[in-house]
């Protein structure tokens, strides 16, 4: 009996590398054919979007590089949202995020929420977490009241950035919606795309 049941172990863990083998690969190949898109030249030029304030939560650093590209090209001021105790990304982590989407007892933020006034255009960014926004952007976005400001948001995942704008247009107060963007993480080989996609994004604004 034990034998038939080491052998039914491993097999669903032969099953489970596969499929995620399987997965990773399919990602691979829509990244290479997204960045195809953003290969032929580089773009150089973007139009002045005013002033701009970059908010954004970064857990893994994903997030945080994408809004430095951001500020790259727009010379932004920037707005880090921290939360009050630090979150790890450990085995359990995936199912008290769950927990918390589910209860929407989102984490406590630390610091003042960020003065919008005197700024024209606001990129607020997140990674997805559970195909939505991550936990620390519910809490932000809570919290927040856009008055009224024109509002870019954009993500950060693996593969599938599943509700995250809708859930974005619903919790962001008084914000005016300009287009979005997604961003899977990607190796360094894809850098210079990646630039070229933010580029033509924001030339799009």
């Amino acid at each position: 009996m034990l034998k038939y049941f080491l052998y039914f172990i491993a097999a669903a863990i032969v099953i489970g590398l596969l499929v995620g083998g399987f997965h990773l690969f399919r990602v691979a190949q829509k990244n290479k054919k997204e960045m195809s898109q953003y290969s032929e030249k580089e773009v150089v030029n973007v139009k002045p979007l005013g002033k701009v304030l970059v908010i954004y939560y970064s857990l893994t650093g994903h997030t945080k590089d994408i809004a430095e590209r951001i500020k790259k090209f727009t010379n932004a001021d920037m707005y880090e949202i921290k939360t009050l105790e630090k979150i790890d990304a450990k085995p359990y982590f995936y199912m008290q995020v769950k927990k918390q989407l589910k209860d929407k007892n989102f984490p406590k933020l630390e610091g003042e929420m960020p003065r919008i006034d005197n700024y024209d255009i606001i990129f607020v960014g997140a990674p997805v977490w559970w195909y939505t926004i991550a936990t620390p952007g519910f809490s932000f976005l809570e919290q927040m009241d856009f008055k009224g400001k024109k509002v870019v948001p954009f993500s950060t995942q693996g593969s599938n950035y599943g509700s995250f704008f809708e859930d974005f247009a619903k919790y962001a107060k008084n914000a005016k919606i300009l287009e979005s963007a997604s961003f899977n993480n990607m190796p360094e080989k894809y850098d210079d795309q990646v630039d070229n996609k933010i580029a033509s994004w924001l030339n799009r604004l």
